[in-house]
This record gives C-alpha cells, sequence and structure tokens, in this order.
C-alpha cells in the first residue's frame, strides 16, 4: 500500500495490528496482518474504493477508479499532481464488493529499491464484521527468497502495518488533516535548514 513509506523499522511498531505473516515451503514469504477498525464495512470498504476515502487516511494526493481493472493512485508528495511518472499507480486486480480487494502495483517511486520487482507481488484486503466494527485483513504474496525481496518484505511489512494503522486512526480521530501535515514538514524543513546553517557558521 505505502509504496512511499519511511524507512522499516517492524511490525511490531504497531501494537492494534495482528501479525500471521508465514514462509511458505517453497521459501516464499506471505506477508499477513490484521487490524480491527471501530466502524461498518461499508464505511471501511469507501476508505479504500473512493478518492476521498482514500485521503482520509493514506495519501494527500489521490484518484481512485473503485472497480476491478481501475487505477488506485496517490503519492506523498504535496507537490504531485494525478498523471505524474513518480506516483504509486496499484491496478485492482480483484473486486468483490464491500469483501476483498486485491491490487498489483504498476508503478513505483524510482527510489523504491525493488521497484521491478514488487510489480510481482499481488496484495489482497479482506474486510469481516466483527464485534469491534470491521476486521481488515491484508495478505501480500510474491516475495521471493533473497534480494530485492527481502528488502521489500521489511519495508512493506512496516509500510502496511503504519497505513492500517492510520485507517483505524481516520475513524477515531477522523481525516488526517494534510494541509497540517504538509505545515509542519516545511516548519521542520526550515528549523532543520537553519540550524544547519548556524552550525555552519559557528565552524
Amino acid at each position: 500500500l505505502s509504496a512511499g513509506a519511511a524507512t522499516a523499522q517492524s511490525v511490531k511498531d504497531f501494537p492494534d495490528v495482528v501479525d500471521t505473516s508465514f514462509v511458505q515451503a517453497n521459501g516464499h514469504k506471505v506477508l499477513r496482518i490484521a487490524i480491527d477498525v471501530p466502524a461498518p464495512r461499508k464505511a471501511v470498504w469507501d476508505r479504500f474504493t473512493t478518492t476521498e476515502g482514500y485521503r482520509a487516511w493514506a495519501v494527500p494526493v489521490a484518484q481512485v477508479d473503485g472497480r476491478l481493472g481501475g487505477m488506485i493512485e496517490g503519492s506523498y508528495d504535496f507537490k504531485a499532481k494525478i498523471g505524474d511518472g513518480d506516483n504509486i499507480r496499484n491496478q485492482i486486480v480483484l473486486f468483490q464488493a464491500e469483501r476483498a480487494l486485491a491490487i498489483r502495483n504498476v508503478n513505483a517511486p524510482a527510489a523504491l529499491p525493488g521497484r521491478e520487482q514488487f510489480g510481482e507481488i499481488v496484495t489482497a484486503m479482506e474486510f469481516e464484521d466483527v464485534p469491534a466494527g470491521t476486521r481488515v485483513t491484508l495478505t501480500a504474496v510474491g516475495y521471493k527468497p533473497g534480494e530485492p525481496y527481502d528488502t521489500l518484505y521489511r519495508h512493506f511489512g512496516w509500510g502496511n502495518a503504519y497505513s492500517l494503522t492510520k485507517l483505524k486512526e481516520s475513524f477515531v480521530k477522523g481525516p488526517i488533516d494534510w494541509k497540517q501535515v504538509q505545515a509542519q514538514q516545511e516548519a521542520q524543513a526550515a528549523a532543520k535548514k537553519v540550524a544547519s546553517g548556524a552550525t555552519k557558521g559557528a565552524n
């Protein structure tokens, strides 16, 4: 989901995410994580299959064609525009309304290690009613043994857990205010630039 996510850490960084990933007999890794979201299944489904819903938790720049064969396009870059060459584009390859969705990446940012091999990975999301609301289970297959698959697996293990946590937070705390996030990032960048200049001046 989050091809532009931060440097990989661990799924364990996210206590609300349940990790049941495993390795198949042929050495291929299966990334499987889940989270319970306190919202009706239709509302959670719309977070994945509509442009407005996707922007509420995933990326600030997005366009979603929620149908079989449709494209989910997005970018973490606030200055990006739909159609830009470095945008993340995932094609919907399975669509079972309010039950299951599967995507395959057709374009990832140039900076992503193993971006070409990432197109071999298929990621499925299942939506299930539970007492807490809706359980979203994400299963990604195609991670072969060795590099660059190991790096991709670590990257998306953390990145997808982060994304599912943000999905839940979009219902608990409300949709992400991307303008606020952008302002915070710009302020941090400015402060870093000032600090760097001060350090150079002291030397």
